[in-house]
């Protein structure tokens, strides 16, 4: 049992009152960091997996004939011929249009309709996501990819989307097991927390130990009670942490919810997250039982 059941006479030999030490307002900091740290570590894992399934197989085809026309030809022909590779998941032609707006966000420009912009000599460009066929080695279809190409526009680039986006999402899986090594050191400290804790309860009632053991009280029935205490304790001040965590979590959330385009869209907790730091409060209270007990036992074996 995390909080042992311990009669209401016994419980009055510790007279302190709740959250009389410094105890629950540490683990409280503690919990509050734990889960701070474990929903950073989840949404940047996810945001490294959305980058990941997002760029797998992805390449797009920039072809820079400078005859606008051939240009057309050759951008229509490649998505066309490409859609009907089995190798080919999808082809998509990016339109003039779209081109214009993205580069309209950049240079200032009124999208489409800006003279000065309609006047760039804008590549064609073909999306296109590799991983259709029965073998799964994207290197052999992007070599097959780069043939096909050269035949269809000759001087046309292959970029690779994991080129310049595969480093950005090992630069936040890193930091995701970074989050989750703060988590674990973040736990170990807590536990220390409660180790000290269980220790200084003891020699601030070493008389009430010692006549506890005169009238024959046993090991396991002064660490009930001592466990009891800690674990209360111990269980407000995660409760404290949970709670303010909680709101800074909610307060995030409110603001992220009005990001939905580029890398910060992707970072979320999904179900997985919520449920495990729904499970940290309640792991952490039993931790902190389980550590004071043993502490206590292996403390009161060495009190005669």
């Amino acid at each position: 049992m995390i909080i042992p059941r311990v009669p209401v006479q016994h419980r009055r030999l510790l007279p302190e009152p709740r959250l009389s030490g410094p105890t629950p307002w540490v683990i409280a900091i503690l919990m509050m960091l734990t889960l701070l740290s474990a929903a950073a570590g989840v949404g940047l894992a996810r945001s490294a997996d959305a980058i990941g399934q997002a760029i797998a197989g992805r390449v797009t085809v920039q072809i820079v004939t400078a005859n606008p026309v051939t240009r057309s030809e050759q951008a229509a022909e490649l998505r066309r011929t490409a859609a009907a590779e089995p190798y080919v998941r999808a082809a998509r032609r990016v339109e003039r249009d779209e081109l214009l707006a993205t580069l309209g966000q950049w240079l200032g420009g009124a999208g489409g309709d800006d003279p000065v912009l309609k006047s760039l000599p804008l590549p064609a460009l073909v999306d296109i996501d590799l991983g259709g066929g029965e073998s799964g080695d994207r290197a052999r279809q992007l070599d097959r990819l780069k043939t096909l190409v050269e035949r269809i526009a000759p001087g046309a680039r292959v970029i690779p989307h994991a080129e310049w986006l595969a480093p950005v999402a090992r630069l936040i899986r890193s930091l995701a097991w970074i989050a989750g090594g703060l988590v674990l050191l973040m736990v170990l400290a807590s536990a220390a927390v409660v180790i000290m804790t269980a220790r200084a309860a003891l020699g601030t009632h070493y008389a009430t130990i010692e006549m506890l053991h005169l009238i024959g009280a046993t090991d396991r029935q002064i660490t009930r009670l001592f466990q009891r205490r800690i674990a209360i304790d111990t269980a407000y001040g995660i409760a404290l942490g949970t709670i303010v965590a909680a709101a800074i979590l909610l307060l995030i959330g409110w603001q992220w919810s009005d990001v939905t385009s580029g890398l910060a869209a992707t970072a979320s907790l999904g179900t997985g997250g919520w449920a495990l730091l729904l499970a940290l409060p309640l792991l952490a209270i039993a931790l902190a039982a389980l550590t004071a007990r043993q502490t206590l036992l292996a403390a009161l074996k060495k009190i005669l």
